[in-house]
């Protein structure tokens, strides 16, 4: 496929998923765990003030977060609907002052921002796995390291391919059949290796570390965002019930979350970075 064709397909699932993916991390306590690990990282890591850019950031769920906690921030995202989304959310907030902008535009050019413009990137909730030619995803990556300044943190979100087997194990038993090829190559095109996602690259960490590392920044902490968790929505929600037992099952994912044998299996993982 053209790569104008893998971006439309990207674009049509999410202009038809908008109000899915503005509600998808607090549709439930589940969905929940990727927004509460990811803010702990953010608060980790960012410096106290400064202007973000939330790259590939969709409906703004993290801009208005960040914009509430005194950032200055400019979105990017690559679908006009889910920016329409993130302007009426934004408003309702009462944040318009501190989002500086938004911006229609791809993660893979950044060619609008100058070199060393911002305190902190983010590139959130998978936008790197929807380019699935291995070139955009390095130029992405030297895009995303470009604008930051020196010593700024850069995060990095995306779709675990070990994650990915687990749920066509759990959930799509029909698409089996293609795990070793999402195992051996990590792409994936909806009606030809199976269906019930837009067309994407899967993850391995290393291969994300690698990615980054080549475009020289040095790895701060990697993290799984649903951890122990992961795959266990029925159980995670259920658990909720209790908020004693759920605080308690929060700070034991906290504490596990970098430990190496998780972040590969979870559904989605972080990668925290510090351009040097």
């Amino acid at each position: 496929m053209m790569l104008d064709e893998i971006d439309e397909i990207v674009k049509s699932w999410y202009r038809e998923k908008a109000q899915y993916e503005w509600e998808r991390l607090q549709q439930d306590p589940y969905h929940q765990l990727e927004f509460i690990i990811t803010l702990h990282f953010l608060k980790k890591y960012l410096p106290k003030t400064g202007l973000v850019l939330d790259a590939g950031g969709g409906p703004g769920r993290y801009t208005i977060e960040l914009a509430k906690r005194g950032y200055d921030v400019i979105l990017l995202d690559l679908v006009p609907e889910l920016l329409k989304i993130a302007k009426e959310q934004i408003k309702k907030a009462g944040v318009q002052n501190k989002v500086k902008q938004i911006v229609e535009g791809s993660i893979d050019n950044l060619s609008m921002f100058e070199n060393e413009t911002f305190d902190a990137v983010l590139c959130l909730g998978g936008a790197l796995n929807h380019l699935l030619d291995e070139r955009r995803r390095e130029k992405a990556a030297r895009e995303l390291i470009r604008v930051a300044k020196k010593g700024a943190p850069i995060f990095v979100s995306v779709i675990s391919r070990l994650g990915v087997l687990r749920t066509i194990f759990l959930r799509f038993p029909e698409s089996l059949k293609f795990c070793k090829h999402h195992w051996e190559v990590g792409d994936y095109i909806p009606g030809v290796h199976g269906r019930g996602f837009t067309a994407a690259h899967w993850f391995l960490p290393e291969e994300l570390k690698e990615l980054f590392e080549r475009q020289g920044v040095k790895i701060l902490e990697m993290a799984a965002l649903e951890g122990l968790s992961s795959h266990h929505r029925e159980e995670t929600n259920k658990l909720y019930e209790n908020q004693k037992n759920w605080k308690l099952w929060l700070e034991i994912l906290l504490e596990t979350c970098n430990h190496p044998s998780i972040i590969g299996a979870s559904e989605h993982f972080l990668m925290v970075a510090k351009k040097i």
